[in-house]
C-alpha cells in the first residue's frame, strides 16, 4: 500500500487502496492518460499542468505512473551522496525572503571559511567515508561589502570566485573528495575554471516565475534571482559539457503551474545539451527570523505531486528531494518517483536548513529498503556522466578513477 499521508493543511488521506476500490466511473480522465503512457517517454506539458493539480482520488494514479516510470529509468536503486557541507562564505548580496544562511559583515554568525578550516573539514570526512565537498557561498559579497573585499584580500585572492577556484584546487589536491561547487551566477569563463577541479556544479533555477522579484515577493532585492540570469548559466554549463544539479524551490509564492513551467524550461535545456544529472524538488520551510515566516510551507500533497510529474516530465533524468525537509514523511517521496536522496552528511549540518537534520545514514538505508530498494552511494557525478570525465587528461579525472567502483558508483571504503 502507497501511503500518501496528507499535511494538515491536506485533510484528507489518499491510498493505493482507495483507487483500487473506487467504481470505473470514477477514475477521472487524468488517470486514464496515465494507463496509456510508455515507460521512458516525457509527458506533455497539458498534461502536466492538469496533474499537478490533480484530485486527491487520482494522487495514486500518478504516484504510481512516476514510480513505474523511476524503474524504467534505474530500476532497484536509490543513491545518495555522503558528503562534507562547506559553507565558503555566508556573506551575500541578495536577499532572498526565506533564506537563513545568509549574513551582512558583523552579524552573529558571519564568517567566511580560511585554507585551513577547508582542509579540516575535508580531511573529518575523509575519515568517515565521505567523497563530495559541496561548497555552498553566497553570491559575489565582495560586490556589496568592502569587508569581503578586504577578506579576500588578506587570503590572497582577487574574487570570491577566484578564492573558490583555489579551495577546490586544494581539496581535489589534498583529499580524496570530489569538489561540487554551487557559487551561484556564472560567466563561460568561470563555469570552464572551475570544471578543471570539480565533475559537477550546481544552480538552483527555484522558479521562472518574475512575479517573484516584485517588492515584497520572495526575491525582492536578490539581483541574482533572476530566472534568466540563471537559465543562461545553466545553458553555458551546457554548451560545455559540465555535468550540471539544478532544480525548483517550491512554495516560495509560485502557482503549481510555474512549477511545471520550471521543469519544462530545465527539459529544454537538457533535451539541447543533455547535460542536466539531476533535477532538484526542494519545498520551502518557513523559520521565525526570515520575512517569509508566517507563509504556509507545502504540504506533503503538494511534494508527491510536483516530484510525481517532474518524473514524469523528464524519465529519463535523475530526480532528488532532500529528506531532512520532508521528515518525518520522507519515504513518501520513494513512491513520487524520486531515484536519488541527494548530498548526506555523517559530519556537517544542512547549513541552509540547519534546524533540519539530516537522517541517520543507516536508518536512511532501512527506510529506503522498506521501500523495496538498495541504498547505493554515489559520486556527486552520477555514474553516466563519468565515462566522458574520465576521457579527458588531468588530476580530476585520475581522481575520479580512483574513487569510482565498476558501475562508477563510490567506490567502497571504510570509515576509519
Amino acid at each position: 500500500m502507497i501511503r500518501c499521508i496528507s499535511s494538515p493543511a491536506e485533510p484528507s488521506i489518499v491510498t493505493q487502496t482507495a483507487i483500487r476500490t473506487a467504481a470505473p466511473e470514477q477514475r477521472s480522465s487524468c488517470a486514464a492518460e496515465l494507463d496509456d503512457l510508455r515507460p521512458g517517454s516525457p509527458i506533455s506539458r497539458e498534461l502536466a499542468l492538469r496533474l499537478i493539480r490533480c484530485s486527491d482520488t487520482d494522487l495514486p494514479a500518478l504516484i504510481g505512473a512516476a514510480r513505474a516510470a523511476k524503474e524504467n529509468f534505474k530500476p532497484g536503486v536509490i543513491s545518495y551522496s555522503r558528503k562534507v557541507f562547506l559553507p565558503l562564505t555566508n556573506l551575500c548580496r541578495d536577499y532572498c525572503g526565506y533564506c537563513t544562511f545568509r549574513r551582512d559583515p558583523g552579524e552573529p554568525g558571519a564568517h567566511t571559511l580560511t585554507p585551513e578550516e577547508v582542509l579540516t573539514v575535508a580531511r573529518a570526512g575523509e575519515k568517515l567515508g565521505c567523497t563530495e565537498a559541496l561548497f555552498s557561498l553566497g553570491d559575489k559579497p565582495e560586490l556589496l561589502f568592502p569587508e569581503m573585499r578586504n577578506t579576500l584580500r588578506h587570503l590572497g585572492y582577487k574574487s570570491t570566485l577566484h578564492y573558490l577556484e583555489g579551495m577546490c584546487e586544494l581539496v581535489l589536491r589534498e583529499t580524496s573528495l570530489l569538489p561540487h561547487p554551487n557559487p551561484g551566477l556564472l560567466s563561460a569563463e568561470w563555469i570552464a575554471r572551475l570544471a578543471a577541479f570539480s565533475p559537477s556544479m550546481g544552480l538552483m533555477l527555484e522558479t521562472t516565475n518574475r512575479a517573484l522579484l516584485a517588492p515584497g515577493a520572495a526575491h525582492d532585492n536578490a539581483p541574482d534571482k533572476v530566472p534568466n540570469k540563471r537559465l543562461r548559466t545553466i545553458e553555458e554549463a551546457g554548451k560545455q559539457g559540465v555535468p550540471f544539479t539544478t532544480g525548483l524551490l517550491i512554495g516560495i509564492g509560485e502557482t503549481p503551474n510555474d512549477r511545471v513551467e520550471t521543469v519544462l524550461a530545465v527539459r529544454d535545456l537538457h533535451e539541447r545539451y543533455g547535460h542536466i544529472q539531476e533535477v532538484i524538488v526542494q519545498n520551502f520551510r518557513a523559520k521565525p527570523t526570515i520575512p517569509m515566516a508566517h507563509v504556509p510551507e507545502p504540504g506533503l500533497g503538494e511534494m508527491l505531486r510536483t516530484v510525481a510529474v517532474t518524473r514524469l516530465l523528464m524519465p529519463n533524468v535523475n530526480i532528488q528531494a532532500p529528506p531532512n525537509l520532508i521528515a518525518p514523511y520522507y519515504e513518501e517521496l520513494l513512491d513520487a518517483g524520486i531515484n536519488d536522496w541527494g548530498g548526506v552528511s555523517p559530519l556537517t549540518p544542512d547549513y541552509i536548513n540547519p534546524e533540519k537534520p539530516w537522517p541517520h545514514l543507516e536508518q536512511l538505508r532501512l527506510l529506503t529498503e522498506g521501500k523495496g530498494f538498495q541504498l547505493r552511494q554515489r559520486l556527486p557525478v552520477y555514474p553516466e556522466f563519468l565515462p566522458a570525465l574520465m576521457s579527458r587528461p588531468g588530476l580530476l579525472a585520475e581522481k575520479l578513477h580512483t574513487a569510482r567502483d565498476s558501475e562508477n558508483l563510490a567506490r567502497e571504503k571504510r570509515a576509519a
